[in-house]
């Protein structure tokens, strides 16, 4: 089939294709996003399934919505920006502007239906309190690894296995069953906690019965709305299916007076809580799938998912779930009803350690018995000289969309943004040849990015970000001095896989850094970084203080921590000395990430940015490859 036609005004989405299997599009991303698409009835993007082999039998029928414009392209035929990142992806005229990755593409899917109809409030609705559903990203956010990354490869993988007699159940799925059996917390809780207790104590119900209830499944036609749960009541009047619980001016003074330890906790209708979200958009197909296999090969096991189970049978009350599902090849399943009781919550669901509590001992007596020990190994705070302290850009006669004062900053923070730009500027422009590819990391609103795409207009330089309004603010700035060397790039830094010789980021806050680093070493490129938010530096999925052989050696992660927490402290507001050690701490962390980077290779300085007064968190670690 041909390649899509371009036109201005139109979007492009574009979605991995593979293979297909039992009515499902295989990656499942590819299905979630379809089955949004369908939810949604959103018609605004012209979409290109991208092969990733070659497939002579591809029969689309029943398994895509009917009105989506879709059309099978390969991977060469991609525009030069989406090639370089993980699909999903969604560009927009002319082949700058990409946002990639499962999460970002379908929160615009959502932004742009609901754009297109304004009347379709419930559409909005999927991105939950606040608008905040799955936008952290993945590294920082367990539950948007879970939703976007760990479950859909775990049932792809199960689903492989699938052919085996007894495939193994995947620990992500045990995991969001005890996800679902956590007490809910919502903005109002306390409110709708008092009004379960009434409705509880209306009922004859007590908290130890309470607790060991028997769980199943409540659907419309069993129950009239005097007898749903309140949650369940709280979260369809929301979707407009059943009536909203009736409230009083003022509850009883035994309800008012209960303490909050003896509120009944709120339990999981959907996914993320009380109400219908992007998440379980995200989950429905993956489950889906999972119960397929399970309800055909492993139907013993099925009692062992009950709050799965019911969250499945549930969902299919959402109005129009049915009809997108069907549209997308997902016959919904009958499962058999499960009986059982409640169980206590899995305190050992968290995968990332926890930050040690600030009043911990080893905090209070600072930093200095862990600067000691590593002194005694030899490892001392030290500086690489600058390569050029007093080198500046002339502002006043670049463009005045250059220069950070055309954000939305005062002017002494415009000043020392600048002075931030001048460091990195000039080890940039001093290392990058015509050519290159740079990358703006962490871009924000693109200080440093439009900054070099001006200075350096023989390279390729890429911003990647996963805030849309800064990415959008730093598109404004390149339209208005007519840029032709840049590229904007709503994703997680993960979801870039091009390639690129030189990677910069101002003020990456906590492991955004090593992210940053990590993705420069991987792709043999030179880095030049600007850490920030030390505090926020923990373990993660990805990466393990000390990062060095040297440190690891030397301290504890809990140590190291010491280090993270002080190396904050740096705010001009604090005494001089205090500073002065927030500074020690700065370095002796970053150095850390610099003997990390030296033993795969790299030559790496750890330099303070002048001047100092430029920023509290004014180091710089620049690495070259060897």
């Amino acid at each position: 089939m041909k390649g899509i036609k371009k036109s201005l005004t139109e979007e492009y989405l574009y979605l991995d294709f593979s293979h297909q299997m039992e009515g499902c599009i295989f990656p499942l991303h590819t299905s979630v996003t379809l089955f949004l698409l369908s939810y949604c009835d959103c018609k605004i993007f012209k979409v290109g399934l991208v092969l990733t082999k070659e497939s002579t039998d591809i029969s689309l029928k029943n398994v895509v919505p009917q009105d989506v414009e879709i059309q099978i392209i390969s991977k060469q035929e991609l525009p030069a920006i989406v090639q370089n990142c993980c699909l999903p992806a969604v560009v927009e005229k002319p082949d700058n502007f990409c946002r990639a990755g499962l999460a970002v593409v379908l929160r615009h899917i959502i932004q742009k239906s609901y754009e297109a109809d304004p009347s379709k409030k419930e559409i909005l609705e999927l991105l939950g309190f606040k608008k905040t559903c799955l936008k952290a990203c993945a590294e920082v956010s367990q539950w948007t690894r879970l939703c976007e990354l760990t479950i859909p490869l775990a049932i792809e993988n199960f689903l492989k296995e699938s052919s085996d007699q007894h495939p193994t159940i995947p620990a992500e799925i045990l995991q969001l069953e005890r996800k679902l059996s956590e007490p809910v917390r919502v903005h109002n809780d306390d409110k709708l906690r008092r009004q379960k207790l009434k409705q509880q104590k209306a009922a004859g119900v007590g908290p130890a019965h309470a607790k060991s209830r028997v769980l199943r499944q409540e659907t419309s036609e069993e129950l009239d709305s005097s007898s749903k749960s309140l949650e369940l009541q709280v979260a369809f009047s929301k979707l407009a299916v059943y009536e909203e619980p009736a409230t009083t001016n003022r509850e009883p003074s035994h309800i008012r007076k209960a303490k909050v330890s003896d509120l009944p906790p709120l339990e999981h209708v959907f996914a993320e809580g009380l109400y219908f979200t992007l998440a379980d958009i995200v989950l429905l197909p993956c489950i889906h799938h999972f119960l397929a296999i399970i309800c055909k090969k492993l139907s013993e096991k099925l009692i062992e998912f009950p709050l799965l189970a019911a969250w499945y049978q549930r969902i299919q009350e959402v109005p129009r779930v049915k009809t997108a599902a069907s549209q997308c090849g997902i016959q919904f399943l009958h499962l058999p009803e499960l009986l059982t009781t409640l169980k206590e919550q899995d305190a050992n669901l968290s995968e990332v350690p926890g930050v040690e509590e600030q009043n911990d001992a080893s905090f209070l007596r600072g930093p200095r018995p862990t600067m000691t020990k590593l002194m005694e190994k030899g490892i001392e705070v030290m500086f690489s000289p600058h390569p050029c302290p007093t080198w500046t850009l002339d502002w006043n006669s670049l463009p005045a969309a250059v220069s950070p004062k055309e954000g939305k900053m005062s002017s002494d923070r415009a000043l020392r943004k600048q002075q931030q730009l001048n460091n990195l500027v000039y080890v940039v422009t001093s290392q990058a040849k015509p050519g290159d590819r740079i990358v703006d990391f962490c871009s924000g609103g693109g200080h440093v990015g439009i900054v070099l795409a001006h200075m350096l207009p023989s390279c390729q330089v890429t911003l990647i970000e996963n805030k849309e309004l800064s990415l959008i603010r730093a598109k404004k700035r390149s339209d208005e001095l007519g840029l032709s060397n840049i590229w904007f790039i709503q994703a997680n830094m993960e979801y870039f896989t091009g390639m690129f010789n030189i990677g910069v980021a101002l003020h990456a806050c906590g492991v955004a850094t090593d992210m940053v680093i990590e993705h420069c070493i991987k792709t043999r490129a030179a880095f030049v970084t600007c850490p920030c938010c030390y505090g926020f530096i923990q373990n993660t999925s990805k990466f393990n203080f000390p990062k060095s052989e040297q440190f690891k050696k030397t301290l504890s992660y809990k140590e190291h921590m010491i280090l993270c927490r002080f190396a904050d402290q740096t705010a001009v507001q604090l005494p001089a000395q205090r500073r002065l050690i927030g500074k020690q701490c700065m370095c002796l962390v970053d150095l850390d990430r610099a003997r990390a980077a030296e033993e795969r290779g790299y030559s790496v300085q750890v330099i303070s940015m002048e001047p100092e007064s430029c920023s509290p968190k004014n180091n710089m670690i620049v690495g070259v490859p060897i």
